[in-house]
């Protein structure tokens, strides 16, 4: 998904700021229409790439971080005459360029790559600060909410300055990446600019709440929107206080943000709900719907170590998603849509990480999971993936904001990935509100601002005054934690269970979480015959391994390359056999292709995380690559590392292993309930079920003769109930006459079934020779 998201805006926009991707080129500012404030973040300094540089190094594609870089330096200027957004030049391209910088910087200390970089981005992102510090010019200290990159404010030329407000997050939104410019220039000035806007809107919250207002007037102080919530407007103030004290090491920070929080969990949170108030009459909501901007909060609270409002609110907002697919702008406390426009907001996502990580609960992959599925199946399009104009009609914008690479596919990859898989220790970090990577060893390693002359608010300490929660010491290994506190919000949006199930019935739809099937790879040729089994997982496409009666049956052979990621090398060895193949460096859709076009008869995927295993790890179902995926019909299934070592070995002590693909309910040998006939108790008696073949046509027509004069013979009528399978080669052959003796050897009875018509035991000597025998069952009966 990245991939198509990236190369689409390096191949049709670049070096546009953003890519329009239903019209499959750049956005460039002054020759489309203009779109108002959202056009203030387009500075024709390729955004979007800047933007997506840490996400890169994250993502392990590190070739092209280092040729991106190369890029940035060579052809981004910021001398430009466009005025652009204070707030969101700070987030994105001051952020990207210190996420940026500090990767580069880190490659470049274990002397594998980027040996050639002289700190050029850190220059720009001086630069850039530079150009960003005439908004201070204020009274107040607060900045002006737009400047011009050439002529700053107070130039005329600079065409603003005429602004007398600006929005809270706007003002309290630069501590971050400003002093860490100011932390790794050396420079003081940055840091000192964006904490005199801090001091300035603490002073001017409310005394009586400690909340603070919508919108303030950037002279005087006064506030102009009075109406206090944790989303639109406010909401990455409240996010930069905590993270300034994570990164700064600065009590000051945590000690405000600690009487906000405790404010806002008085007034505006009223689980799972995130309610606006009046900031000096907080008993009173002054709206009643909520925007999508604050699903960012239960994140948050994770890091303040506060997990039961995160859960409530997280899961109140997974609601409104099944019901939209999407988080619309704005949504009532009816969870109806109030805007209904969706610009692929991460903010969802970027919860459902932190949540993930603290409670360990599977139940958030495959939240994780539904938004890959929506993103792929409602937002991608030819060219990248568009916005959603109204999630109720799913018709499509041309657009695709560049916080979709920076952070989307930033907390998606981390939610399904090991630490062991990233290239640095994601701990070591702190992510700005645009999720940009800056290190925590800032606070040590480098000199602080000097110039803090505000004191520490008395606050009574608790187990998280003064460090970061340790969810995992807090509720060790204990997913049903998280699970107790969702199961009261899960039918919020009023469609109850029997409604829902009504409602799927109606429709004919699966429901949006199913349980996973669990399949098998049941090994049956000698010395196994069924008895060793390994749990399995399925996938999203190829055949549906539910739907075939009798499973799939092959020799295994391991792919060459193992990997499947480049052409099969030993493609006349794999026709007609299932292919082994290890998971990694492609798309499972991916490999599916080139072994099946190789004529493997199906594939069996191998967790390449060692030491995974079924007993651990929840299954899960192997998704497409959001490209159409029909043309996969072999079976496909999934096998974590413990068991794959199993089969591997397996296959390297007898060369010549028959293995079965089916449904673990099918199991052989696992009797089933409702198999026994009324009346019938359960017995050691094994029943063996013989298919006719094609061929022998006059001995075939024999055994049904037998058949029908068993059928007279018998006392009841025989029921026929499902059935495990276990396909064998012909038993005329040696290996099925071992089979037979092996049933025989334990003293267990055994006759065919006279509902297949064939012969019962006493017939099995004078048909034995003939009958093509492909596929027994057994079972209790």
């Amino acid at each position: 998904m990245f991939d198509h998201a990236y190369n689409s805006y390096m191949d049709y926009a670049y070096p546009a700021d953003e890519l329009m991707p239903l019209s499959c080129r750049g956005r460039v500012r002054g020759l489309e229409p203009n779109r108002g404030d959202i056009d203030d973040s387009l500075g024709k300094f390729s955004l979007t790439l800047i933007d997506t540089l840490d996400t890169l190094v994250l993502l392990n594609k590190l070739d092209e971080f280092e040729e991106a870089v190369k890029k940035t330096v060579r052809d981004v200027r910021f001398d430009n005459d466009i005025v652009v957004s204070v707030f969101e030049t700070n987030i994105r391209v001051l952020g990207g360029l210190l996420g940026a910088h500090v990767m580069a910087d880190v490659l470049k200390q274990r002397g594998e790559r980027m040996q050639w970089y002289r700190d050029e981005l850190l220059h720009m992102a001086k630069e850039l600060g530079y150009r960003l510090l005439p908004a201070f010019n204020t009274t107040s200290g607060l900045p002006y909410p737009r400047v011009n990159l050439r002529y700053g404010v107070v130039n005329p030329l600079s065409r603003t300055g005429t602004e007398s407000d600006t929005c809270t997050a706007c003002a309290g939104t630069t501590i971050l990446e400003f002093a860490a410019l100011s932390r790794l220039s050396g420079d003081p000035i940055f840091e000192e600019h964006a904490r005199k806007a801090m001091d300035v809107l603490w002073e001017k919250r409310q005394r009586g709440s400690d909340l603070v207002g919508t919108v303030i007037n950037i002279h005087n102080g006064d506030w102009v929107r009075r109406d206090s919530g944790v989303g639109a407007g406010i909401d990455s103030y409240y996010e930069y206080l905590m993270k300034a004290y994570i990164l700064l090491g600065d009590k000051v920070y945590l000690n405000r943000f600690n009487t906000h929080y405790s404010a806002i969990m008085k007034y505006i949170s009223q689980p799972p709900l995130l309610l606006n108030v009046h900031m000096h009459n907080p008993t009173i909501n002054v709206r009643s719907w909520m925007d999508s901007l604050l699903a960012f909060f239960p994140g948050l609270q994770v890091l303040r170590g506060d997990l039961k409002p995160a859960i409530e609110t997280h899961e109140m907002l997974y609601q409104v998603t099944k019901q939209h697919n999407f988080l619309p702008e704005a949504f009532t406390t009816e969870f109806r849509v109030h805007w209904g426009q969706h610009p692929l907001r991460p903010e969802f996502a970027e919860s459902t990480y932190f949540l993930y990580k603290a409670t360990g609960d599977p139940y958030y992959l495959n939240v994780g999971q539904s938004i890959v599925e929506k993103l792929n199946t409602h937002a991608r399009v030819p060219c990248g993936f568009a916005a959603v104009q109204d999630v109720r009609t799913g018709t499509h914008e041309d657009r695709m904001d560049s916080f979709f690479l920076a952070e989307m596919f930033k907390y998606l990859y981390l939610l399904f990935s090991e630490k062991s898989q990233l290239p640095i220790n994601i701990d070591d970090y702190i992510f700005t509100t645009e999720a940009h990577l800056l290190p925590v060893s800032l606070s040590t390693t480098q000199p602080p601002c000097h110039t803090n002359n505000t004191e520490p608010q008395a606050h009574e300490d608790d187990l998280f005054s003064y460090s970061c929660p340790s969810a995992q010491t807090l509720f060790p290994n204990n997913p049903t934690f998280a699970k107790t506190i969702r199961d009261s919000y899960k039918y919020l949006t009023g469609v109850g269970r029997a409604q829902q199930l009504k409602l799927v019935a109606e429709v004919s739809q699966t429901p949006e979480h199913e349980e996973v099937v669990p399949l098998i790879v049941q090994l049956i040729s000698p010395p196994f015959l069924g008895r060793t089994v390994l749990t399995a997982g399925s996938a999203k496409f190829g055949m549906d391994l539910t739907k075939q009666e009798h499973g799939v049956k092959g020799s295994i052979v391991k792919s060459v390359p193992y990997t499947a990621c480049g052409p099969i090398e030993n493609a006349v060895e794999l026709q007609g056999h299932i292919a082994l193949a290890l998971r990694g460096d492609c798309m499972f859709a991916a490999k599916a292709r080139r072994l099946q076009e190789a004529g493997a008869t199906g594939v069996i995927f191998i967790d390449h995380r060692e030491g995974s295993s079924s007993a651990e790890t929840p299954l899960f179902q192997m998704v497409g690559d959001g490209e159409p995926t029909n043309d996969i019909t072999v079976p496909l299934v999934f096998l974590f590392s413990k068991e794959g070592a199993t089969l591997t070995a397996t296959l390297q002590e007898h060369h010549n292993v028959d293995v079965l693909l089916l449904p673990k309910e099918k199991q052989l040998g696992k009797a089933k309930e409702g198999d026994f006939a009324e009346g019938e108790t359960e017995s050691t008696t094994i029943q063996l079920v013989l298919e006719q073949s094609e061929t022998d046509t006059e001995t075939n027509n024999e055994a049904a003769s037998l058949m029908r004069e068993n059928q007279e013979t018998r006392s009841s009528p025989q029921k026929d109930p499902e059935r495990m399978l276990l396909p064998v080669t012909d038993l005329r052959s040696e290996n099925a006459g071992c089979a037979m003796e092996n049933v025989s050897a334990k003293s267990r009875p055994y006759h065919l079934s006279s509902s297949q018509g064939y012969p019962k035991s006493s017939h099995v000597k004078h048909s034995w020779n003939y009958i093509d025998l492909h596929r027994v069952r057994w079972y209790d009966a």
